[in-house]
């Protein structure tokens, strides 16, 4: 069965490796990874996420880019679709739905962090915090916490800058495929690149280079596996387990219908192993590149890694604000940030896009407009969350950002990426998956993807899923 996408395809298949590598390569690589690796003690995280990359997540995102190819719309259409030539029941639709939600949710407040990072473009450029050079070290953390304060505890400046970022997104996307989507990778992704390559070159030149390396690299699990271990007491937990797993998840994009969707703009004879492959091997690289660029500095200037969400930007301000040129390296990082940020955000709004477009009753730039609202009213929460709405704490203490953060990247997405690989591993007939792929049936590749799909990804996501939330305890 051949369908067409009426949104049109990708110029090439290095078009779709940029453009799925853009909406892989964002905040969860640069802002996220950093401060979760230093959370859960470096080296062992490390590991066990680029576990997860390959024997989870590489499975499951060759199949989603195979379901996006075959079935040539948004999700929710793909899933409809295809729910109906395997004769399945018409709740697989819900997988679509599911995914559109999930990528609604993270742009949300993916799109605050961001308005954070245009907000120090400006602040590091004009030299804000070389101020830090004539202070002691109280003060410095003063100064520091207070330049962060000012910004997501005022509302309205967070609304503003949270308003800028989805009002850039809206207009990338409203561009189309080509015109919008690739175009805009294509400049984006490169630039990333050297920029990210000009940040590991001077973190090499940083002295404690080499223990931020170490950091990132000498496996101790002890820190993964009992996190917020006192003297007292040292519980197991399968926490760790389920924040590398969920990372492994969140910074593939995976289970927020970005994937499946930019997979439905796939040329029909492009290989979606080999292409997804690509995309998986450029986007752990800047995952480990980033690391190597904060930690070293982090070390260098006295820093602490566990620092959190606020690693990025309470700690590494202070480090560009005493280092040499740190007023162009601090604005170069920042300005990094923003452009993989909005490599992702394009991804995460174009399912929606694309859904509204196939109904019939928008324009493409109707649609995005339209989900650009939806998305900006829903991020309100995130920004509240910081301020105004700051001691509303519905569950387990977490206010409203860090409930949305914890329900989409650790429950959502691996939960998703299970379903994709039930329907994909048990539902679907093998010889349309190996249409799909461009791979013989036979082939000795073909029978590992299909063994870890069905077998060992189901089995890892549902026991690491299944332990963090009590169930083994």
């Amino acid at each position: 069965m051949s369908r067409i996408s009426i949104h049109g395809e990708w110029s090439s298949r290095m078009a779709f490796i940029m453009a799925a590598t853009g909406s892989a390569v964002g905040l969860g690589n640069i802002w996220k990874f950093p401060y979760m690796t230093g959370q859960y003690g470096g080296g062992a995280f490390v590991i066990t996420y680029l576990l997860c990359i390959a024997i989870l997540c590489l499975p499951v995102m060759m199949a989603e880019v195979m379901l996006g190819k075959r079935g040539r719309s948004s999700p929710i259409n793909t899933m409809r679709h295809l729910a109906q030539e395997n004769n399945q029941s018409k709740l697989w639709r819900l997988l679509g739905w599911s995914g559109v939600i999930a990528g609604f949710l993270i742009l949300s407040y993916y799109s605050v962090i961001a308005g954070w990072a245009l907000a120090y473009i400006p602040s590091l450029a004009s030299g804000t915090f070389t101020a830090v050079n004539t202070m002691s070290p109280t003060e410095i953390t003063g100064f520091v916490d207070s330049v962060f304060k000012s910004l997501v505890e005022n509302p309205v400046q967070l609304t503003a800058w949270h308003t800028g970022f989805i009002f850039i997104t809206m207009l990338m996307v409203a561009g189309g495929v080509k015109g919008g989507l690739e175009r805009a990778v294509t400049f984006m992704m490169p630039a990333l690149f050297i920029l990210l390559l000009v940040l590991v070159g001077y973190a090499i030149s940083t002295p404690n280079f080499m223990q931020g390396f170490n950091f990132m690299f000498n496996i101790n699990f002890n820190d993964l596996l009992y996190p917020n271990c006192t003297e007292a007491v040292c519980k197991f937990s399968g926490e760790g387990l389920l924040a590398a797993m969920g990372q492994a998840f969140f910074s593939l994009s995976l289970g927020m219908g970005a994937i499946m969707v930019y997979g439905a703009y796939l040329p029909k004879d492009a290989s979606v192993s080999k292409v997804t492959t690509a995309v998986v091997v450029a986007d752990t690289s800047v995952a480990i590149l980033a690391g190597l660029i904060i930690f070293p500095i982090v070390f260098s200037n006295g820093l602490e890694p566990n620092a959190g969400v606020g690693l990025v930007f309470k700690t590494l301000p202070i480090a560009f604000g005493q280092m040499p040129f740190g007023t162009l390296f601090g604005t170069l990082f920042f300005v990094l940030l923003v452009l993989a940020a909005l490599s992702s955000s394009i991804s995460l709004i174009e399912p929606a896009v694309a859904w509204l477009v196939e109904t019939g009753k928008f324009t493409r730039a109707s649609a995005s407009v339209v989900s650009g609202i939806i998305v900006w009213l829903i991020g309100l929460i995130t920004v509240f969350s910081f301020n105004i709405w700051s001691d509303v704490k519905p569950l387990a203490g977490l206010n409203l950002f860090e409930l949305i953060n914890y329900l989409t990247s650790n429950i959502m997405l691996p939960l998703i990426g299970l379903l994709i690989a039930v329907f994909v591993g048990w539902l679907m007939q093998k010889s349309t998956i190996a249409e799909e792929l461009n791979l013989s049936a036979n082939s000795i590749g073909y029978h590992i993807w299909y063994f870890l799909l069905r077998y060992v990804t189901p089995l890892g996501v549902g026991i690491v899923f299944l332990n963090a939330i009590g169930v083994f305890s």
